[in-house]
C-alpha cells in the first residue's frame, strides 16, 4: 500500500465547508486530508500547480466542479504523483459558446460593483428543489459565496474561461477513479459525467437521485460512501 494525501478542491464561490461533512466522517487513521486554495490564481494550471506544492510523494486530488478541473490539470501535470481522482458534478469539456457568454457576462457585472455572489433565486441551479428548501444548506451555500467575495468570484471565472479540453487526461489516466453527478445538477448535468465515464471505462460511477450540483452538502452520506470506496481501491492497488 503506498500511501497517499487526498487533496480536496472546491467549485466556484465554494470553501472547504463544500466538503465539511467528507472531512469529519471518512476515516483518517491512515492519512492527512488536506484542502486546496483557488482563492489566490487566475488560471487552473496555477491553481493546480498550487494543490501538487501542498503535499509531498503521491496525491489523490477530490474535486467538484471547477475543483475538478483543477484535479484533471493536476493530473495531466504530474501523473506519476495521482494515486487516484475523485471527480464530482465536473466535465472535462470546455465551456459551449453560450456559456461563455454568461461568464463573460458575470465577470462584467463584478468590475461594476454590482456583483452579489449567490443570491437565493440562483440557488436553484446549485441545488435540488429539496436542497434549496433546507434552510441550513443554502445558509451555507450563501455564505461560502459571501466569503470568496467579487474579486475572487472574477479570479475563478477567468480561470475557468481559459482552461483547455481535458479529455485526452481521461482517455490516458488509468488509476482509480471515482465519477460522480446527481441527477438533478443542471450546471453540470449527468450526461457530462456519462461522457467522462465513457473515456474511462475503469472508472467507479455513479449517479445520485435526486441530487443537485453540490453532492457532497446534498448527499453526504453517499459521497463519504463513495470516496471511501475509492480510497479503499487505491489502498488495494
Amino acid at each position: 500500500m503506498t500511501p497517499f494525501t487526498p487533496i480536496f478542491i472546491p467549485g466556484l464561490l465554494c470553501t472547504a465547508d463544500l466538503f465539511a461533512a467528507q472531512l469529519a466522517h471518512l476515516d483518517t487513521t491512515q492519512r492527512l486530508f488536506k484542502v486546496a486554495d483557488t482563492s489566490q490564481e487566475d488560471t487552473i494550471t496555477a491553481m493546480a500547480g498550487r494543490a501538487l506544492a501542498m503535499a509531498d510523494g503521491m496525491l489523490l486530488p477530490v474535486g467538484l466542479s471547477m475543483g475538478g478541473y483543477v484535479a484533471l490539470e493536476m493530473a495531466r501535470r504530474a501523473p506519476d504523483r495521482i494515486a487516484g481522482l475523485a471527480l464530482l458534478n465536473t466535465t472535462c469539456r470546455i465551456d459551449s459558446a453560450a456559456h461563455r457568454r454568461q461568464r463573460e457576462q458575470a465577470i462584467n457585472l463584478a468590475h461594476s460593483d454590482r456583483f452579489k455572489g449567490v443570491t437565493r433565486h440562483l440557488l436553484p441551479r446549485l441545488l435540488s428543489p429539496d436542497a434549496v428548501n433546507d434552510p441550513h444548506i443554502a445558509r451555507r451555500v450563501l455564505k461560502m459565496a459571501d466569503d470568496i467575495g467579487r474579486q475572487t468570484f472574477i479570479q475563478q471565472q477567468t480561470a475557468i474561461l481559459g482552461r483547455q479540453d481535458q479529455s485526452e487526461i481521461l482517455r490516458a489516466f488509468r488509476q482509480p477513479i471515482l465519477i460522480l453527478c446527481g441527477t438533478l445538477d443542471v450546471l453540470t448535468p449527468p450526461k457530462l459525467s456519462a461522457e467522462m465515464a465513457a473515456l474511462c471505462p475503469h472508472a467507479d460511477y455513479r449517479l445520485l437521485d435526486g441530487v443537485g450540483h453540490l453532492s457532497s452538502m446534498e448527499a453526504e452520506s453517499a459521497v463519504i460512501d463513495a470516496l471511501q470506496a475509492l480510497f479503499d481501491r487505491v489502498d488495494a492497488a
